[in-house]
């Protein structure tokens, strides 16, 4: 058996690109804002720079993606951008009680032969991750030129291993974790004309030379046929890397069996403009000074469940502050606040829990959605359009009310 945490940004498949030489028309959204003047020219901006005068405007999706993992100038293969001194700050290091309450899953797994399968493309990330897993007294296998790059074994005497794509990881009956990893992956953004859709390119802005703006394309893309042909909205996001993904992930469920749990901030096919940048954990302008702030969009949760075409069923997405409680949140507080005794610990484990489950923080930002086989459900049911407004068709640990026995 195998648990496999997604935690990196993969760079699965790419949309092709069309170079049209049409009018490139200006346009304005909230992830670009007015330019300051004194915005710094970084060396990714010179790189993007230079592309785009030698191939023409590129697609957001194209943008996300040398940004955030270009090998020699990209935000996640150089930077440390976790903690309080990065750029953010995820839901484990924000309470030790997120971990506890996740810790419970793991009860089911405790009499099985279990490996732990990371799949991390960057590598400031992956030295991390073994700082924190690794036993100290085993010394770790790196290979750089192999499909698993790092081998080791966790403290708790676990095999674990390192690969930078989900397809090379061994199939078999797996847990996969994907926490806040689905929203860095590269988005086409499109937005509705009278002509029809347009997609939503990156351009040097003519008025100056050191800045980029938002164009929409003159007509249409190969990228558009991602579209559903539904749709309703005015302007989307749409992410072909987590569909391929989602694919994959449902291909391995239906044929292995075992269970996917994706954790991020996202949205059930109700938001438009979603793509926003974070600079010292604080919002920062997509265009403004690339290769030094995280980029992000919220990840559409319908997309994903139309990604499974029927293979598995999917459940959620439900809030952070439902899925929690579900999860038995409130039970493990009382138990920490009652065992301890220092005033600062206490106030540290209430603000924890409050940044985790208020409504106006995490509580409802950050949503669950989950893959399980069909046969996991009653009947084999396959009912995998549940959203967050109705009841999992099953009790499925985080997806139903907690009921004590």
């Amino acid at each position: 058996m195998s648990v496999l945490l997604r935690t990196g940004v993969g760079t699965l498949c790419a949309a092709a690109r069309a170079v049209i030489p049409c009018l490139w028309r200006g346009k304005c959204f909230s992830s670009g804002k007015e330019l300051g003047e004194n915005s710094p020219v970084t060396p990714m901006l010179r790189h993007l720079m230079y592309k785009i005068k030698s191939t023409g405007p590129i697609t957001v999706a194209e943008y996300m993606r040398e940004v955030l993992t270009n090998p020699a100038k990209g935000y996640y293969v150089h930077h440390d951008m976790l903690g309080e001194k990065g750029d953010f700050i995820t839901s484990p290091e924000i309470s030790q009680i997120f971990g506890e309450v996740f810790s419970q899953l793991g009860s089911v797994l405790k009499n099985s032969d279990i490996s732990v399968h990371l799949v991390e493309v960057s590598q400031k990330l992956s030295e991390i991750q073994a700082v924190t897993l690794i036993e100290e007294n085993v010394p770790l296998e790196r290979n750089a030129g192999s499909l698993v790059y790092m081998k080791g074994v966790t403290k708790s005497g676990l095999p674990i291993s390192w690969y930078r794509d989900i397809q090379d990881v061994p199939k078999g009956y797996s847990f996969y974790l994907a926490h806040e990893f689905f929203d860095v992956l590269p988005v086409h953004k499109f937005q509705k004309t009278p002509q029809g859709w347009r997609e939503v390119f990156i351009d040097i802005d003519p008025q100056a030379s050191d800045k980029l703006r938002f164009v929409l394309a003159p007509c249409a893309t190969p990228a558009e046929a991602f579209i559903w042909s539904g749709e309703t909205r005015d302007h989307v996001e749409v992410c072909p890397d987590a569909g391929v993904i989602i694919q994959e992930l449902s291909q391995r469920i239906a044929r292995a069996g075992g269970a996917a749990l994706i954790a991020d901030y996202g949205h059930d096919g109700t938001k438009t403009d979603t793509f926003r940048g974070f600079c010292g954990h604080k919002l920062h302008d997509v265009l403004i000074a690339p290769g030094t702030a995280d980029l992000t969009a919220d990840v559409d949760f319908s997309y994903l469940r139309r990604m499974t075409q029927g293979k598995v069923a999917s459940l959620g997405p439900i809030t952070q502050q439902m899925f929690l409680k579900n999860m038995g949140i409130d039970v493990r507080l009382k138990v920490l606040l009652d065992n301890s005794d220092e005033p600062s610990t206490r106030q540290q484990l209430l603000q924890g829990y409050d940044m985790l489950m208020n409504s106006k923080k995490m509580g409802e930002r950050f949503n669950f959605f989950a893959l399980v086989p069909h046969q996991r459900l009653p009947n084999g049911s396959h009912q995998m359009n549940a959203r967050k407004s109705n009841p999992s068709p099953a009790p499925v640990a985080g997806f139903d009310e907690l009921a004590w026995r």
